[in-house]
């Protein structure tokens, strides 16, 4: 098994028929049109609109796979609402021949109730020292983004099957910078990892895939700068001003 491939647990997924399947998962363009979705290098981007199913996606390969809904290890059974879809049971996964040694489902919107979850651990005389996988410091203590650096910082130990909802949401430029190199470490050891994602720096990562959720074209695999949000970017950047102009423009009155 070659270098790019050795560290895939998870193959792809295939979309079975369902029963439930007037779950809204189902009604999402992308989601509607899935058959086979295969994942060729260890790590994967999944790209698109607000509301073109990748977060939905995401969650559902998470759930199949046996993490908690809300995010956390396969061991994290908290719970504040039960708002994840049907579309985990409609998913066979196609695993890799080797058994990952970690796995973590990290959502931005949810760091905080798993936080509290891990502050509580703590607090067990049950698992004493449970702050240790996070860097000895309650993730309430630091800022949002903080917090989810400490957690893949001391958390993600590699040689895992990780999945990342959005994690730009906390981060500012450079700390996404950081991210990045999180990111690439964690590859080096033996990581598999899919991140939604809307940043234009995170996906720039040179050695991974690029996913591409589109309501009329299912979905697809770019190039980095095919994308909208790197194509979008750049245009703003090299002319903000131009933009402004746009956007701000008056509308025209219509006639008396």
């Amino acid at each position: 098994m070659d270098r790019e491939t050795r560290g895939l647990y998870l193959r792809g997924v295939e979309k079975r028929p369902w029963q439930g399947e007037e779950d809204y998962a189902f009604r999402i363009p992308a989601i509607a049109k899935l058959s086979r979705l295969e994942f060729t290098r260890p790590v994967t981007f999944f790209v698109g609109e607000n509301g073109s199913g990748k977060s939905t996606l995401l969650e559902a390969i998470a759930v199949a796979w046996g993490f908690n809904p809300e995010g956390g290890s396969r061991n994290f059974r908290f719970a504040s609402r039960n708002t994840h879809s049907g579309l985990w049971q409609a998913l066979r996964l196609i695993r890799g021949p080797e058994i990952p040694q970690d796995g973590y489902f990290l959502r931005g919107e949810s760091l905080y109730n798993m936080a509290s979850y891990v502050d509580e651990m703590e607090e067990d005389p049950d698992t004493p020292g449970y702050l240790q996988y996070v860097g000895g410091k309650s993730l309430h203590g630091q800022s949002h983004g903080e917090s989810l650096l400490a957690l893949v910082r001391h958390r993600f130990w590699g040689g895992g099957l990780y999945l990342l909802d959005e994690p730009e949401a906390a981060l500012s430029p450079m700390r996404q910078l950081s991210f990045l190199a999180l990111l690439q470490q964690l590859a080096a050891r033996g990581s598999q990892l899919l991140v939604a994602t809307h940043s234009p720096i995170l996906m720039a990562y040179p050695r991974g895939e690029i996913l591409r959720f589109d309501g009329a074209g299912g979905i697809e695999r770019v190039d980095y700068r095919d994308t909208e949000h790197y194509q979008i970017t750049k245009s703003f950047l090299n002319g903000p001003e131009r933009m402004m102009d746009v956007l701000f423009a008056p509308e025209e009155e219509g006639e008396p």
